[in-house]
């Protein structure tokens, strides 16, 4: 997000590079204690410890989950997985009911969906870059995975399209058409007015919580931190939250975060690794079962996953974040500006009032580096540089050194700073600045110089419009 974030509003700070842009961001996290079921709650008490409602955020008390025999999270999570069945043929009869359905299909709805099989939820906003239909790519792949006899699987749909959004709506009437042919009525329930109480019964209940958005449009999707404290795993696109949470110890990535111009082959591939996931993955993983019928490989996996993503993404270290990293020096910037009658607040504005008269006076007199091609890893340059700064002084400004490896465009890639020291002042308004370039890595690189506002007051070093690179 953070970094979608900053692409966007590149153009606001012309000529940053977009990864120095100053726009952070705070990962999502969600309240446990108003989605973990009561089954999984108990069970959590039993083996963590109250620790897990009051400090969620502390990795030692989820690290418990290991000890939690695997017979109890099992017979939990198949209660939970039994209750979302009951609940999704309920709500299907009376939707059928309400549509004035003939008594056999109102009948039939008491036989959709097996409270034994794997079980996979996708509910969320019909809206288009999340991709509803992507599963539906295959239909005809996507009955022999379903229809198994030995190895079922079927697929539980929630959510609403925006009013005004008619491709969301064809989206749900796609689902809703899927459903009804017989190859997928007892293994495909769509239920309608997704709701809260809709949102808990499933991430409570379903084994795999699937997420299929377009990369890089899915801003969070905390649905799946919902579905993976319950002890659901995640199969999901390397977007959103599932970005920073993936890897092979927690659930299942759907391609490796690429990024698409041609949609349509974006979903043919993505469709494709999907189908490929379930049929390699997660559907023989469900169904190895031992002696004693139990899953070991897919609890030992829930476990993994709980460990590793509760501790992480949960609401309390999200307001911490808030907290540490935005509120709090925000509190504490104010009241610096504030004190003694807005003393450093005045001298700000004094300093800016001059900085936009002078900046455009900057100017590079000259550079001057060590007359050779090639320096040793561990060895550093030394660049000199003479800048004319007019009205300015050397402490309003900061003179860095731009280093890094170059592409076969000549342009620095990922680059590194260097800071720049004023050595000397000519008199006439030039400084002369030296630094020194590190030689981490052998390959080829370049540097160039540039100049920034320098002021302790200041909440970012970036000014929009106030950097100055030598040409």
């Amino acid at each position: 997000h953070g970094q979608v974030s900053r692409r966007i509003w590149n153009s606001v700070w012309a000529g940053l590079p977009t990864d120095e842009v100053p726009i952070t961001h705070v990962t999502n996290g969600v309240h446990f204690n108003s989605f973990v079921s009561n089954d999984m709650g108990s069970l959590y008490d039993r083996y963590l410890g109250p620790g897990w409602h009051e400090m969620p955020t502390e990795k030692r008390i989820w690290d418990r989950v290991t000890d939690m025999p695997d017979e109890e999270i099992w017979r939990t999570h198949e209660r939970r997985r039994e209750r979302l069945v009951a609940f999704s043929r309920r709500r299907l009869r009376q939707q059928l009911e309400q549509r004035g359905a003939p008594p056999p299909e109102m009948q039939s709805a008491g036989e959709v969906l097996d409270p034994d099989a794997l079980t996979i939820g996708f509910a969320r906003r019909f809206a288009t870059y999340k991709r509803a239909a992507l599963l539906m790519k295959d239909p005809e792949r996507l009955a022999r995975i379903l229809g198994d006899k030995d190895r079922p699987v079927q697929i539980i749909f929630a959510g609403k399209a925006h009013p005004a959004d008619n491709t969301g709506k064809e989206l749900i009437r796609q689902v809703i058409h899927l459903a009804r042919r017989d190859e997928f009525r007892r293994h495909i329930v769509f239920i309608e007015n997704y709701d809260m109480n809709v949102a808990r019964y499933l991430v409570q209940g379903v084994d795999v919580w699937l997420n299929t958005p377009r990369r890089p449009m899915e801003a969070s999707g905390t649905s799946g931190m919902k579905a993976a404290a319950n002890g659901a795993l995640n199969l999901s696109i390397l977007d959103g939250w599932w970005a920073e949470a993936y890897d092979t110890n927690v659930g299942w990535a759907i391609g490796r975060g690429e990024e698409y111009q041609d949609r349509n082959y974006q979903d043919e591939v993505e469709s494709n690794a999907l189908y490929d996931i379930l049929e390699k993955g997660v559907v023989p993983l469900f169904y190895d079962r031992g002696q004693d019928g139990l899953p070991r490989g897919w609890i030992q996996l829930m476990k993994s996953a709980m460990r590793a993503i509760c501790p992480e993404f949960n609401s309390h270290r999200m307001l911490l974040d808030y907290m540490q990293q935005e509120y709090l020096p925000a509190i504490q910037r104010h009241e610096d500006l504030a004190a003694d009658n807005l003393a450093k607040a005045k001298a700000l504005a004094r300093w800016r009032a001059k900085l936009t008269q002078h900046w455009g006076q900057i100017s590079f007199v000259d550079i001057q580096a060590a007359e050779t091609s090639e320096y040793r890893v561990g060895k550093e340059m030394e660049v000199k540089a003479t800048i004319f700064l007019g009205s300015l002084d050397p402490q309003d400004v900061t003179v860095q050194l731009y280093y890094g490896k170059l592409d076969n465009a000549e342009q620095i890639v990922d680059g590194h700073i260097s800071t720049m020291q004023v050595i000397s002042a000519r008199g006439d308004g030039s400084y002369d600045f030296a630094g020194l370039v590190p030689c981490h890595a052998s390959g080829r690189y370049g540097y160039t110089l540039r100049v920034l506002p320098k002021n302790s007051a200041l909440a970012t070093p970036y000014l929009p419009g106030y950097i100055k690179w030598a040409s």
